[in-house]
C-alpha cells in the first residue's frame, strides 16, 4: 500500500468524535470523506466493512489513543451516499462500496478510453476492461466488478453501451 499523507486533523482527538455544531460537523464530514477516498485509492480498495472499521489505520489512531465509532463511520458513509460517493451493499448497512469517482465519472472515464482506442461498435469483456493489458495504467484498471458493472449501467442508460452475457462471461458493446 502506498503511504498516504495523514491530514492534521488525524492527530486532533476531536476529529474522532462527530461534532454537534452543524457547520463544524459539515467540515469534519468533508475532511473524513476526503481522507477515506485518499486511503482507499492508496490501498486500491473499494469496500468498507463498518464492523471491521476500528481495526484499520484509517479509523484508528493509536498515537492519540482514538478510534472512530462504528456509528460515526456509518454517519460519514451515509453522508457520502447522499452525494453519490458510496452505497451500502446490504440492508443492514454494514458493508459499503465507496466510489473514488461517481458512477457517472467512472462510466465517462471508460467511455473516453473506448473512444480513444477506436473500440466503439465493438464488444469487450468485463475481464478485459478490469484486467486486460490494454487498460493497464488506466484508473479503472482493477476496479471492483460491482462498481464497474454499475458504471457501465450508467452508460447503458445514456445509450452509450449495452451490457451482455455470453458463455459464462459478461461483456459490453460500446456504441
Amino acid at each position: 500500500m502506498a503511504e498516504i499523507a495523514w491530514p492534521w486533523q488525524y492527530n486532533f482527538p476531536p476529529f474522532f468524535t462527530i461534532q454537534p455544531h452543524s457547520e463544524t460537523r459539515q467540515k469534519q464530514l468533508a475532511a473524513w470523506e476526503e481522507l477515506i477516498v485518499q486511503y482507499l485509492v492508496s490501498s486500491k480498495q473499494h469496500i468498507i466493512d463498518v464492523r471491521e472499521s476500528q481495526n484499520t489505520p484509517l479509523f484508528s489512531n493509536p498515537a492519540i489513543n482514538r478510534k472512530l465509532s462504528q456509528d460515526a463511520v456509518l454517519t460519514i458513509l451515509e453522508d457520502m451516499a447522499r452525494c453519490g460517493r458510496a452505497a451500502p451493499t446490504d440492508k443492514t448497512k454494514t458493508v459499503w462500496e465507496v466510489y473514488w469517482h461517481s458512477l457517472d465519472e467512472w462510466g465517462n472515464m471508460i467511455y473516453n478510453w473506448v473512444s480513444a482506442n477506436g473500440l466503439n461498435n465493438s464488444v469487450c469483456t468485463l475481464f478485459e476492461l478490469r484486467e486486460g493489458e490494454t487498460t493497464e495504467g488506466e484508473e479503472f484498471h482493477g476496479l471492483d466488478i460491482n462498481i464497474l458493472t454499475k458504471a457501465l449501467k450508467s452508460l447503458e442508460v445514456k445509450g452509450k453501451c449495452e451490457l451482455m452475457e455470453f458463455d459464462d462471461n459478461q461483456g459490453v458493446k460500446f456504441f
